[in-house]
């Protein structure tokens, strides 16, 4: 069976989650370091696979598919057995709650937070008038999440989900980027949740890069 390839940019966020999850299922996978500074994004060619011009995509033996949550959902179906998308009609329901939450209530304000810490800590031109008023919104967001996780383990009930790792990379950025806001004191449950994504051998496997993969310790 052919390997898995993805064509992505190794520091980019989206191509960091879809690694994670290969890393979770102990997929290998090869990294196809897509060019973006001479505008290989915009190309016709690359344009046949990702009508978006956007990263990242894979190539599972033939099969195209683009959207990194669409890939890291078609990756765990086709291993049930992991859990990862729960499949009982309950737990599968409150999977997609919380999948749902993450994606329309965390990843607007943690994404333009994250990304603008994560760029001054590692030297890069970065906005600095985005993340006060980023983070006031995540911070009454993460008080809902305290809320949730102070009743159950994980966003989506009582086991490690998709609706977690998609919480990755940007509750890590936020972190590594000199916030605490997702570790702090009065909501112990938050920091729990977090210390265990962010400390996962998948996500630290990829935290400075994406790279190709094809065993796993």
């Amino acid at each position: 069976m052919a390997v898995l390839k993805l064509y992505g940019i190794s520091v980019a966020t989206s191509t960091q989650r879809v690694a994670t999850v290969l890393h979770e299922l102990k997929i290998p996978f090869e990294l196809i370091e897509v060019p973006y500074e001479d505008g290989e994004l915009k190309t016709q060619e690359y344009l046949r696979f990702q009508p978006f011009g956007q990263v990242p995509y894979i190539d599972d033996d033939g099969f195209i598919l683009y959207e990194t949550r669409a890939i890291c959902r078609y990756i765990a179906a086709k291993f049930p057995e992991s859990g990862l998308i729960p499949t009982g009609s309950r737990e599968n329901a409150l999977f997609e709650q919380a999948a749902s939450v993450e994606l329309t209530n965390f990843d607007p304000s943690a994404s333009q937070a994250g990304v603008q810490l994560y760029w001054k800590r590692i030297g890069l031109p970065y906005n600095e008038t985005i993340v006060p008023g980023q983070l006031e919104i995540l911070d009454k967001i993460l008080d809902s999440y305290e809320v949730i996780l102070s009743k159950q383990p994980y966003v989506g009930g009582n086991t490690l989900s998709l609706a977690d790792l998609f919480h990755l990379p940007y509750a890590a950025y936020v972190t590594l980027g000199g916030s605490d806001i997702m570790t702090a004191t009065h909501r112990p449950n938050v920091a729990r949740w977090h210390n265990e994504l962010t400390s996962r051998p998948s996500w630290l496997a990829y935290e400075g890069g994406v790279k190709t993969t094809m065993k796993f310790l």
